[in-house]
């Protein structure tokens, strides 16, 4: 039926990021805000729902990538798709307790699977560089996130079951460029490209396990505490009077900022070394959640916005590649996958953590500790830098 293309299109590519992280952020912010306000179920249940959509993500991870290298990529992407798109569906229809929360699992497990397949039917395009490559897809989740985040906060108005209708129509929209430019033949063992090679003179093998390690508490903490952007800071505000309409306004303030700012951050971060790049954005980061425990009106969350954007601009492009430079090309796939996992625990164990917390105590205790934990993880990072630079400088 469709024209049968020897590499998938870059712009497709693109185009499928945008509206995969579209649909994605429909689904994100609300969970906590329906489960709390319209559900009337407690934080740490729906703290315990992000936890179990998060594993099913990271299960969704493990498989899409499993099925790409062993099986047809492109089944894999139409059923990866299929699995989100019906339980958004049945979402339209079924909406309580516990249907929400089941279907979640669902579309968790499809949604991790689609961005696996995303990335590594990304990294098989040869007309461009792989770095050029995610540079503009990062670019494109985080625009395809301001639309979701924009709509999800003007649809909720009118009832959960319009937002559920229109999230299926992105995910609808995401099956049919599946059909037409997924369908492709894939070299999985493509060689690498000259723009991806190691520096001429980069050692055999390096002994960085513990640095990597350290840059991981890193990856834990700031996306532990990113989490709860992504949660409880959507019923805090909602609690102090502000509409949820304007809560996903701070995302869409978020997601331009990133799309307009990190090129240019790009640039001048090309004059710093990454580990002094990753400290500034981590601690302004970290900053930001100080400034939480102030933020009583809408206007001082919009500034907290700005902070917490900036240092993320700042800190968090630049660690897996700090990382990369750490490794071999036989590390790399190790040291990368430890990268994603310390991510996704970070983002599954935040809502949880967050719940827990807000049952026994309050915000300003929650946003202290999130700014604390970033901050002990910072100062292990920065020893254990100093210790191996140290340790270099001695060795003859």
């Amino acid at each position: 039926m469709f024209k049968k293309r020897t590499e998938i299109r870059f712009n497709s590519v693109i185009v499928y990021a945008l509206i995969l992280n579209a649909g994605a952020a429909f689904m994100w912010p609300l969970v906590t805000v329906y489960l709390h306000n319209y559900l009337h179920k407690s934080l740490t249940l729906a703290g315990m729902t992000i936890l179990a959509m998060s594993c099913f993500m990271m299960l969704g991870n493990y498989l899409g990538g499993y099925l790409f290298d062993r099986w047809s990529p492109f089944r894999t992407a139409v059923i990866s798709v299929l699995i989100s798109t019906g339980a958004i569906v049945v979402l339209i229809f079924f909406h309580g307790w516990p249907m929400f929360s089941i279907m979640l699992l669902f579309v968790g497990l499809g949604d991790g699977a689609c961005m696996t397949l995303l990335n590594s039917y990304a990294a098989s395009i040869k007309s461009r560089s792989t770095r050029a490559i995610f540079n503009i897809l990062y670019i494109g989740q985080n625009l395809g996130i301001v639309i979701g985040t924009l709509m999800v906060g003007v649809l909720l108005k009118n009832g959960v079951t319009t937002v559920f209708i229109v999230a299926a129509i992105f995910y609808l929209t995401l099956f049919v460029i599946t059909l037409i430019d997924f369908n492709v033949p894939v070299d999985r063992r493509a060689p690498i490209k000259a723009s991806d090679k190691v520096t001429p003179g980069a050692p055999i093998e390096t002994n960085a396990n513990w640095l990597v390690l350290a840059i991981c508490g890193i990856v834990l903490a700031v996306y532990l505490a990113y989490a709860l952007w992504e949660s409880v800071i959507a019923v805090h505000m909602t609690s102090l009077g502000i509409a949820f309409e304007k809560y996903s306004l701070l995302w869409t303030l978020n997601g331009l900022m990133i799309v307009f700012g990190q090129p240019i951050i790009n640039r001048i971060g090309n004059h710093f070394k990454m580990s002094t790049q990753t400290y500034v954005g981590v601690a302004i980061f970290a900053a930001s959640f100080i400034g939480l425990i102030f933020a009583k009106e809408y206007p001082a969350f919009i500034v907290v916005m700005i902070v917490t954007t900036i240092g993320e601009m700042i800190g968090f492009p630049g660690i897996p590649a700090w990382i990369d430079s750490l490794s071999t090309p036989k590390q790399r796939g190790k040291y990368q996958g430890y990268f994603n996992l310390f991510l996704s625990a970070g983002r599954a164990l935040g809502p949880l953590l967050g719940g827990i917390i807000l049952d026994f105590a309050s915000y300003r205790v929650l946003f202290s500790s999130a700014a604390g934990l970033i901050l002990f993880f910072l100062i292990i990072l920065m020893g254990t830098s100093w210790q191996r630079k140290q340790k270099s400088l001695r060795e003859p």
